[in-house]
């Protein structure tokens, strides 16, 4: 079997970000599929790279987060136009396999099919364009109806949809009748263990050996990571010794740094953004994890990494926005509810987590847990190989443990 595999922001471990699609594509690998990766790096020329197999093409398209809406909507466009260079060029697979953001990935589909008949599988990280409309950077009416009739196209057209979440599936299935499998973020069980604070890290970062809650991931208009820092000031108030960090990059860090310096915080750090490995020792000097997100009605579909991460180490969760992540914490008591309108309840409930030694053990036990049971690499592949072809590979899809929120 040979895949065309399309995703503008491939990632690997040792780059950072979400590497959903590297752990995805090395598995077909390892099943014996010749895999194309076609992606973009902020680079004048085009570059060939193999990495574990995938041969992974590198396009020349710039792209920031800073960047204004129209100049990224370029960016995106241009990549369609490049994409399309590179699937007539290669050898022709048997599938392309096209993971969203953005929506116009799903153009690379549409076009494909029709000039090649070939089929196409839509990956759909998130909703696309529910989620800009609802931010505000789509308000055009005239623009609005395009794009979701653009959305319903490639839904339609597509072999079959796969979608991160229990609430994405259910958005598509009101849009199209085409086939649609759920098949979540993941954390790397087997990279990310429970371990104990390491006393030798935490002098070099000086840091102390306290109740620790961290934010790892992007720190963008959506995020809402400034939340953390409400939290962080009243426990400063309340001479409480816990402490407070954030890794990660995106538009509203200097924001994020200006509060901090404005509430005058000593229990608040910042790291720059890394890698995998970075993210693992972080994890591992904290006890709970922040996943937290803007409260608009999309985002309570999302299928965070930092959310999968966090389990997969065995860390508490503290969560801000009642959507699906909050369903699964609640459920399988992961962790706590923020509400970010009352962050003295959350500072209330976790001192009273801390008054017994077990609910804190507990809820990380159970986070971990839940990873090793659902939530493994191993089974997220296994999952998309049968989306691939349940004949060859075996149907994963017998049961619909991936709802858990029943």
């Amino acid at each position: 079997m040979r895949i065309i595999y399309i995703h503008q922001y491939f990632l690997t471990p040792e780059e950072g970000g979400a590497v959903r699609s590297y752990h995805l594509a090395k598995g077909m690998v390892e099943a014996g599929i010749a895999v194309d990766m076609i992606t973009t790096h902020n680079k004048s020329y085009y570059d060939l790279r193999i990495i574990n197999g995938i041969h992974v093409h590198y396009l020349p398209v710039a792209y920031s987060q800073d960047w204004g809406f129209v100049k990224r909507v370029k960016s995106f466009i241009h990549f369609v136009h490049l994409a399309q260079k590179w699937v007539a060029k290669l050898p022709r697979p048997d599938y392309l396999y096209i993971s969203s953001t953005p929506l116009t990935t799903g153009l690379i589909g549409l076009w494909a099919k029709r000039k090649f008949a070939l089929p196409y599988i839509f990956e759909v990280r998130d909703l696309w364009p529910d989620a800009p409309i609802q931010v505000g950077a789509i308000r055009n009416p005239i623009l609005k109806n395009m794009l979701y009739a653009l959305e319903k196209r490639i839904y339609k057209h597509a072999l079959k949809c796969i979608a991160l979440s229990p609430g994405i599936a259910s958005e598509i299935r009101k849009r199209t009748e085409t086939p649609i499998y759920i098949v979540p973020n993941f954390g790397d069980t087997a990279y990310f263990t429970p371990e104990k604070k390491d006393p030798v890290l935490l002098e070099k970062l000086k840091l102390n050996d306290s109740f620790t809650i961290l934010y790892a991931g992007a720190i963008g208009q959506v995020n809402a990571v400034e939340e953390l820092l409400d939290i962080a000031k009243l426990a400063m108030d309340r001479g409480k010794d816990y402490q407070f960090l954030v890794m990660g990059k995106g538009s509203r860090l200097p924001n994020l740094h200006r509060k901090a310096e404005q509430l005058e915080l000593n229990n608040f750090r910042f790291f720059d953004f890394g890698n995998k490995e970075k993210v693992r020792y972080l994890l591992n000097l904290s006890d709970m994890a922040f996943i937290s997100f803007d409260h608009l009605p999309v985002l309570k579909t999302n299928s965070p990494n930092k959310f999968f991460d966090a389990l997969a180490a065995g860390k508490a969760v503290l969560v801000n926005h009642k959507g699906w992540v909050y369903d699964l914490t609640k459920k399988y008591e992961l962790g706590l509810y923020h509400n970010p309108n009352k962050p003295e309840q959350t500072l209330d409930k976790i001192e009273k987590m801390l008054e017994e030694e077990a609910i804190l053990k507990n809820y990380q036990q159970n986070a971990r847990n839940l990873a090793l049971q659902f939530f493994t690499k191993e089974l997220a592949i296994k999952r998309v190989l049968a989306v691939l072809d349940s004949k060859k590979f075996g149907n994963e899809f017998t049961d619909e443990v991936y709802i858990l929120t029943a």
